[in-house]
Order: structure tokens, then sequence, then C-alpha cells
């Protein structure tokens, strides 16, 4: 049985990616902090795509309730030598404001939950993709990591050490044929969004739209499967042109 656990995958991005991987044959662990009713829903979609999977409630931003779950995950699998060779670094938030507007809680938060979760998340798995010889560490960045956005000084903070991390810790795992990498969507159909002028937005978008869920999962499907083993410490933007 081959797992995959994808944070924040209960709606939206997360959503798409659980299906696309359940597709490629992976049985989904499906992450999610408040929302159960998503989660079932991904979980139902997950079987109609053919797959299983199941649900693990955590906040990516605890780090005790990271590990507690991770660590009691493994434990129960251990036995039969299953291990989580895909995990897809998707869970996030924002809080936007103008730096100097910007509550100290705000600025905390985002990193905590979109930094400092890979670290939380990716740590305790890396040994046994390394032990086993495979694995695909999968991080969910943003344009706003890349170039940087106004009134997201904090989400590009945190999407820019993403960016880091993804590009240290594969020259560390590469021999033992665990590929990491980065992928930086721009403006993409999710609840996300919410609150932007998309008319507005998408005159700014050479390809005058937001982009779908299912065009994100399709390139984690590819960077998680075997034929991009050669693929690694790579930041892949897909926005429709916005940025290049």
């Amino acid at each position: 049985m081959k797992y995959a656990l994808v944070t924040g995958g209960s709606r939206g991005i997360g959503r798409a990616v659980s299906i696309k991987l359940a597709q490629m044959g992976y049985r989904v662990i499906i992450n999610y902090v408040n929302n159960t009713a998503a989660a079932e829903e991904t979980l139902q979609l997950i079987r109609e795509a053919g797959s299983d999977g199941e649900m693990l409630k955590f906040d990516v931003g605890n780090a005790e309730q990271v590990r507690e779950a991770i660590e009691g995950w493994q434990a129960a699998h251990a036995d039969a030598d299953e291990y989580i060779e895909v995990v897809v670094n998707n869970a996030g938030i924002r809080r936007d404001n103008l730096m100097a507007l910007m509550p100290g809680e705000d600025w905390f938060n985002v990193i905590n939950t979109n930094l400092n979760s890979f670290f939380a998340v990716t740590q305790p798995l890396i040994a046994q993709m390394q032990f086993h010889k495979f694995g695909r560490i999968i991080n969910m960045a943003s344009v706003s990591g890349i170039m940087g956005m106004q009134g997201q000084t904090n989400y590009s903070a945190a999407k820019g050490g993403i960016i880091a991390a993804t590009k240290a810790l594969a020259k560390e795992v590469a021999r033992k044929n665990v590929t990491v990498n980065a992928i930086a969507p721009g403006f993409i159909k999710t609840d996300m969004v919410e609150g932007l002028d998309e008319k507005e937005l998408k005159k700014t978008i050479p390809a005058n739209r937001f982009g779908q869920p299912e065009e994100v999962a399709a390139l984690v499907g590819f960077l998680a499967s075997p034929e991009a083993g050669y693929i690694t410490g790579n930041v892949i933007s897909i926005n429709g042109g916005l940025y290049t």
C-alpha cells in the first residue's frame, strides 16, 4: 500500500491534490483541522476515484499535535513496514495587511502555519523515505514568495522561506532518491483568494484568468511520480504568466 499525506487536504488545492494522488493509486491521508464535513467529502471523492484514504486531524501550526498525529500513524503501520512516501505541504493561511498596520499575532501565525509547519510535518517522515530509498516532498509556495506582494509581507516571508528550505533539503536527501520541490501558484480559484477583486486582478495576468486547483494538482502528480526522479530543488511557477 502506497501512502501520501496532504496537509490542508480537505478543500481547494488540497482536495484536488488528494483526488489526483488517489487516481495514481495512493491511499491518501487527508489532514484537516476544523472542517470535518469537508474532509469527509474529500474522502468520498477519493473513493469515487478508485482508491481509499483516511482523515488525520491536527493543526500544522501546533508542533505537538503534528508530532503526536504522525508518530501515532507511524506506530500503527510499523508492523506492515508501511510509510508515507509522498508528503504535500499544502496547508496555509493568509492574514493580509500593510506591515505598518499588521498586528504581531498576524505575523507570527502566518509564519508558524505556513513555514514552521514545513519542519514539523516533514522532519519525522524523512528517515523512512531515505530507508526505503524513495520519497517525494512537495511544498506549496506562492508567487508571493518569489516576487513579494504588498500587503503580504508575512505571507511572502513564509513562502520565501519555504522556497529556500526546499532548495537546501533537496541537497541533503537526493542521494537516497528523495526529491524536494516547491510549486508557486499565482491566483487559483479557492477559498484563499476570497475577498480579492478577481475582475481587476485578471487584467494583470497574461492568461486573463485565475487558475484551477486541478491544474496545480496535475503538477503535483507529475512531481510525485517516478518519472520526475531527476527533478529536485526546483520551484515551478503556475501563474498564467503573471510573473516569470
